[in-house]
């Protein structure tokens, strides 16, 4: 009997020993599966194309966006070769190009696409792409696979262009910003120089524009520099350029002009095209502005003087009484005006 219990005890032990290690698999594989899952939606949720081969060379892995860009659904795709599915080309000579799976494994390194490459897509249209390809290697670390990660070429090219423009414009306005209206400055006054014609420089900064800005709230307030954005456009040529300096503070360029007149004729243009009511919101407002006027070559020698000038004529306007222009004349404190009118 004790010898019976005993072997009893001991196939109980048993039967819970294979039950914990069934149950240990279970977890293993039910935590391999919760990975694996995690990895596919993070995958999914990325911009660029993510496609996985073997070290045969056959595809084993494309995410949503590989699928939209090849126009493979990734069930068709699996086990077929990479070639088949990234079909590259040259877009020049259309020649087939050497997919860059096979050089990642080749070479054991990270390659990148071939210059001018095209991905040829299931329907057989055409699409540009770029990027790179690297080996997948085992803990053991030998090469296993490659992974392909590319992208649309045409939205790097679009990224890039969206980069630059908001380096040179401002963001509220799309008026030419400081640093893309010093270049033009800088280039208008060096051909002035070389043809021996005037540059003009208007310095415009609107009128009690806190207190509209506080009496109809900030988004008004920016519905109102985009209107005067607008028609500060409308009273230029196409050859000349306004900038918006910063806050409610406007540089109008006029790159060639004949006689000081002309420029003074454009300051009047202006003050009669803002004090044009302007709708804001249900509301009705006219506004007006201060502008100076800066001659090159009769004011400065250069493009910081003259700013500095058509900036200390303007705020002479507005201590004058605002809603006028004024043309700089040397007795204008241009350092004492420009500093008092920083701090007012």
């Amino acid at each position: 009997m004790l010898y019976g219990d005993c072997h009893r005890n001991n196939d109980s032990s048993k039967e819970g020993g294979e039950q914990s290690t069934d149950e240990r698999l279970r977890g293993a594989e039910a935590a391999l599966q919760a990975e694996r899952e995690w990895a596919q939606v993070t995958l999914n949720s990325i911009g660029d194309a993510v496609l996985t081969t073997d070290v045969q060379g056959r595809v084993t892995y494309l995410n949503r966006m590989a699928e939209e860009l090849t126009g493979w659904a990734s069930s068709d795709a699996l086990g077929k070769p990479v070639e088949h599915i990234l079909k590259l080309v040259n877009n020049q000579t259309f020649h087939t190009a050497t997919n860059p799976a096979h050089r990642a494994m080749t070479e054991n390194r990270t390659v990148g696409l071939a210059m001018n490459c095209m991905l040829i897509r299931q329907d057989g249209s055409q699409l540009e792409i770029e990027d790179s390809a690297a080996p997948i290697h085992n803990h053991q670390g030998f090469t296993v696979g490659a992974v392909v990660v590319f992208h649309d070429a045409c939205q790097s090219l679009t990224r890039s262009a969206q980069f630059a423009y908001q380096a040179q414009y401002d963001a509220l306005t799309s008026l030419p910003n400081r640093f893309l209206f010093a270049e033009r400055l800088s280039r208008a006054i060096g051909l002035a120089k070389r043809h021996r014609h005037q540059v003009a420089l208007l310095y415009l900064d609107i009128d009690n524009f806190k207190c509209i800005n506080d009496s109809l709230g900030h988004a008004l307030g920016d519905r109102l520099l985009q209107a005067v954005a607008e028609r500060l456009g409308e009273c230029i040529r196409i050859t000349d350029t306004v900038c918006r300096q910063g806050g409610d503070e406007f540089v109008i360029l006029l790159s060639e002009i004949e006689h000081a007149q002309d420029a003074v004729r454009v300051a009047e243009k202006i003050l009669a095209t803002l004090a044009k009511p302007c709708l804001m919101g249900h509301v009705e407002r006219s506004i007006s502005a201060s502008i100076g006027v800066s001659l090159y070559p009769d004011h400065a020698s250069n493009e910081h003087e003259l700013l500095n000038n058509a900036d200390a004529a303007m705020y002479h306007a507005k201590r004058s009484g605002r809603n006028q222009y004024q043309v700089f004349q040397d007795g204008i404190d241009v350092m004492h005006l420009s500093l008092k009118h920083r701090h007012s």
